[in-house]
């Protein structure tokens, strides 16, 4: 593989140099041009205007006092476009050889509308003739945001969902179907894909750029896939930096925070810092060379998950309590075992009979068991750290190409909710990215490698603890046989013909679990914290330390021929994709000599052409991808625009569809309630999934109605099961959405409205499913003691539990399709954004979603999204020189989570966020004082998830380009 790789970054080389020398010329002219801007209001001059010529990339900034001098290689007559945010962009056309003292007054900007977005075509256009909704955040919103980071700000525009599983771990998504690891979701980073390639969903801001260096957020709801390729099934985010060449100087920023306040139960019971600093240099040389450095750090104590709702409740009879409970924050407990199996075992027998107990045999219950679990906040580094470095090469060959280098690492500590809960400790993943661009093409390459560093499973930390301390077979023989003697020292009387109270048997579990855990490495004990950093030490299966290196290569370009072709624009684009899979068996089955790739190339165009008078564009694209495992997919996408002023009414069709994940294709993992494995043939004949094979839904039916009183062979409860003999052959997931928009600048265009709808349809919808195997053939309806009697007091009640030991598990989660039923949603979202005199703004958005189809009970209903969700926003900029001021409220209705790691639902959620900033002109710094959350509410975003309380926040940022 690595000889593969090698090559194919040698292919890039040459294909860089053969573009670059093609695109190169020898011009017997040049032009030079300087002079001065300002701002028109108050005369004075602004620093870091950008300036380029129209339709080239060679360009400048305005210096510290204001002036530009620039020399391009043409003769003229050519058009600078001047563009600031904040400010409304100029075109001046230059019509001499020698410009000097060029006198550009900008007009500050607080007109709506007026934004130019790139993804929702691949190509500049403006935002109200956008073919697709689309929001944006620039700098300046940025900056204002009251969130106490940017990456949570984008939680204010309309249509977005944001899911937090750690302090610095947000994932965003759209339109439903929502996940802690959304893969149906693409995020782009200066056009990287940001997914970490053994998790196939984008990991948050943890490896993006700092607040510093962001230049602008652009975020489509919706399906993609029609430019975007695989994944883009929900929607994009497209994270643009900035460019050394646009953006020069020093800036820094210093941010100091509180967190935890009024600390609930099992969290820190006094307020705890945080911190985050960051710093910027870049510089241009003569407009030919530029680079830039960036770094970044925080650190805060996470939120914890302190859930302690029982997860596997099950049908126990009158008991008070549940003895067999699985509680979500709690790890250890997963592991269970129904009591009542031991009456057939000839060793716990013999042992009842040597302790005398042998006639309370009969009375052994069947109910299930857990193990005494760990609590989240022993196992979990809750320690959240986060490091990110940055930096960049730009050269500009000519005034139509520039060929660049960048570096993107991120590393630190996080908490991820998964299948399980997972405690990412100094994890780390880097991108190097080089690519040749110019005004009409790019050619990229970029490689993405991560490292899981001390990451390890929490789930499995608990579990392994318990069994380092005593294993399950004692552990459970010492609980039934102190059960049994707790009735016995209750004076029960085994041959009364009668049952045990419920009282005496509640005493008996209680006895008996006091009993069993005697000795049990505590938190805090030096035994405890031996064993934990054992577990923690070792990789998977016999720890629970992953040792994963995987990584993604992709090679992408696009050309628009719309400056060669004039009877419409064209534009097309192509990519090659590989993922290399490292886990060492700690994910996937890729032991050593088994190594796992994974290839994917793509293929796209896009054309477009203007009717009656250019009111209406048309827009069709059409895109191919194929994954070697899967039959190629078309992604149409058809589209129509129609602008009357200021009004854009917008009609489309889109298709977008996701493959299968890595983990989806080649996970084989056990995760101790089940053993997770891939969706492909390889994985199910491996383990022989289908043999006496029953659905876990219908196991857990019988598992309420045998802890209901009912034999395990009792008819009515083995009526119950439901065998499974197959499941779909695993496909990729595809989406049909229809969509109606409108967009318009009303009131003298100090109010925007921006309205859509859309109408989903999924087919083959990628979900997972379980299956617990018997250990021989079940006969549903047979009566016990007959010549089906195949089923018996042995065999069956083995389907009450599952069992955890590699190569002896009974229990495996898999991936597969709905492939009889279409699945349906709908749902829509309206905006507006009035400015008010004075620069005043007051804005808001109303988003509805809702999932029509009923997917059934066998698969996972995880459409995870709010019905109703508002956002509020109202603020000032500049309600001085040197005053701002933002507030925000937001509010979610409550809904239903479902996840392969918990279901239950989460409650309605309201916050408000606020911020004041003040300027500090002489020192060009902004003083920031805010909190999130402000009234301290808290709540959690997806059930299993932590519990978000306050953050208060002060920050100081320096930017020799404030103006």
């Amino acid at each position: 593989m690595q000889n593969f790789t090698r090559k194919i970054w040698q292919v890039v080389l040459s294909l860089l140099v053969i573009v670059s020398l093609s695109t190169s010329s020898v011009y017997a002219q040049t032009t030079t041009i300087s002079g001065t801007v300002t701002e028109a209001g108050t005369k004075e001059t602004l620093v870091g205007v950008n300036i380029v010529v129209k339709g080239r990339v060679i360009g400048t900034v305005t210096d510290l006092r204001g002036n530009f001098n620039l020399r391009v290689s043409q003769a003229p007559p050519l058009t600078l476009v001047f563009s600031m945010v904040g400010f409304t962009s100029q075109e001046i056309e230059i019509t001499e050889a020698n410009v000097s003292n060029l006198q550009v007054a900008m007009q500050e900007q607080f007109m709506l509308g007026q934004e130019v977005v790139v993804s929702a075509s691949r190509v500049e256009e403006s935002i109200l003739q956008s073919p697709v909704s689309i929001e944006k955040m620039d700098i300046l919103a940025i900056r204002d945001t009251p969130a106490d980071n940017y990456y949570k700000g984008i939680a204010n525009l309309k249509g977005v969902d944001v899911t937090s599983s750690s302090i610095n771990f947000q994932i965003i998504n759209a339109r439903g179907f929502n996940s802690t690891g959304n893969t149906r979701f693409v995020q782009l980073t200066d056009g990287m894909d940001t997914q970490a390639p053994a998790l196939n969903f984008p990991i948050g801001n943890l490896n993006g750029p700092s607040e510093l260096d962001v230049e602008s957020v652009e975020f489509i709801p919706g399906a993609s896939s029609a430019l975007y390729g695989p994944n883009a099934f929900n929607g994009i985010l497209l994270v643009n930096s900035k460019s050394p060449f646009e953006y020069q100087g020093l800036s820094a920023f210093y941010k100091q925070g509180v967190n935890h306040i009024n600390g609930q139960p099992g969290e820190p019971s006094n307020p705890q810092p945080m911190y985050e600093g960051s710093i910027r240099y870049a510089k241009a040389f003569n407009n030919k060379f530029a680079f830039k450095v960036n770094a970044s750090y925080m650190q805060a104590l996470d939120w914890h998950g302190t859930d302690q709702t029982d997860l596997g409740f099950r049908n126990q009879g009158d008991l008070p309590f549940n003895p067999g409970a699985n509680r979500v924050h709690v790890f250890g407990d997963e592991v269970s075992n129904n009591v009542g199996l031991l009456r057939n075992s000839a060793g716990f027998q013999q042992l009842a009979q040597q302790n005398g107990l042998g006639d309370f045999l009969p009375f052994l219950p069947d109910q299930v068991v857990s193990r005494t679990g760990y609590e989240e906040r022993f196992l979990v580094d809750y320690n959240a750290k986060n490091l990110k470095l940055n930096g960049a090469l730009h050269y500009r060959i000519n005034d139509r190409s520039e060929l660049s280098y960048t570096m993107n690492y991120g590393a630190g500590t996080s908490v991820y909710t998964g299948a399980q809960r997972y405690s990412l400790a100094n994890f780390s993943i880097i991108q190097h990215k080089l690519e040749l661009k110019g005004a009409n093409y790019f050619l990229r390459a970029y490689t993405t490698i991560e490292n899981s560093g001390d990451s390890y499973i929490a789930d499995l930390t608990g579990v392994a603890i318990n069994d380092r301390w005593k294993n399950n077979t004692q552990w459970f023989g010492e609980y039934g046989l102190n059960y049994l003697g707790a009735l016995a020292a209750g004076g029960f009387n085994p041959n009364s013909g009668g049952m045990p109270s419920t009282q005496l048997m509640a005493g008996a579990h209680q006895f008996a679990r006091g009993a069993a855990d005697t000795g049990r490495f505590l938190p805090g004990t030096p035994e405890f914290e031996a064993a934990k950093a054992a577990v923690r030490g070792d990789v998977i299966p016999n720890g629970s330390l992953f040792n994963d290196q995987s990584r993604m290569n992709m090679l992408e370009g696009q050309y628009d021929f719309s400056n060669d072709i004039d009877f419409m624009d064209l534009q097309v684009g192509g990519s090659y994709r590989v993922y290399d899979l490292r886990s060492n068996g700690t994910i996937f089955a890729d032991v050593e000599g088994n190594d796992i790739t994974i290839q994917e190339i793509g293929a796209f165009a896009q054309g477009s052409k203007r009717f009656i008078q250019d009111k209406l564009k048309l827009t069709g694209s059409l895109r191919y991808d194929k994954n070697e495992n899967f039959q190629g997919q078309f992604s149409p996408r058809i589209s129509g625009v129609f602008t009357e002023g200021n009004s854009n009414i917008r009609l489309s069709y889109q298709t977008g569809f996701r493959n299968p994940t890595t983990q989806g294709q080649h996970i084989d993992l056990n995760v101790v309630s089940a053993r997770l494995i891939g969706g492909l043939p390889f994985y199910r004949d491996k383990y022989d999934i289908f043999t006496n094979a029953y659905s876990l839904a219908s196991v857990n039916d019988y598992v309420a109605a045998v802890g209901g009183g009912l034999s395990p062979v009792d008819p009515r409860a083995t009526g119950l099961l439901e065998q499974v003999t197959s499941l779909p052959e695993l496909r990729p997931e595809r989406v049909q959405s229809f969509e109606i928009g409108y967009k318009s600048l009303l009131a003298s265009n100090r109010l925007l409205i921006d309205f859509a709808y859309y109408y989903n349809i999924y087919n083959d919808f990628i979900t997972q499913t379980a299956v617990r195997r018997a250990p021989g053939p079940v006969f549903p309806g047979a009566m016990p003691n007959t010549d089906q009697g195949a089923i018996n007091a042995i065999n069956a009640p083995t389907l009450l539990t599952p069992i955890t030991i590699p190569g002896q598990e009974n229990t495996f989660q898999t991936y597969t399709n709905i492939v009889d039923q279409e699945v349906r949603a709908h749902g829509t979202a309206l905006g507006l954004t009035y400015n008010l005199p004075k620069n005043f703004t007051l804005g808001g958005n109303y988003n509805f979603n809702r999932l029509i189809s009923d997917i059934g009970e066998d698969f996972l209903n995880d459409f995870n999204t709010p019905e109703h969700k508002t956002n509020i926003t109202f603020g000032n900029r500049k309600v001085t020189e040197k005053l701002g001021f933002g507030v925000t409220y937001r509010y979610q209705s409550a809904f239903r989570w479902e996840s392969t790691f918990a279901q239950g639902d989460v409650p309605e959620i309201h916050t408000f966020d606020a911020q004041v900033s003040y300027r500090l002109k002489d020192l060009k710094s902004i003083v920031k004082l805010g909190g999130s959350n402000l009234f301290n509410n808290r709540y959690f975003q997806n059930f299993g998830g932590p519990t978000i309380g306050a953050i208060y926040y002060i920050s100081i940022t320096f930017d020799e380009l404030l103006n």
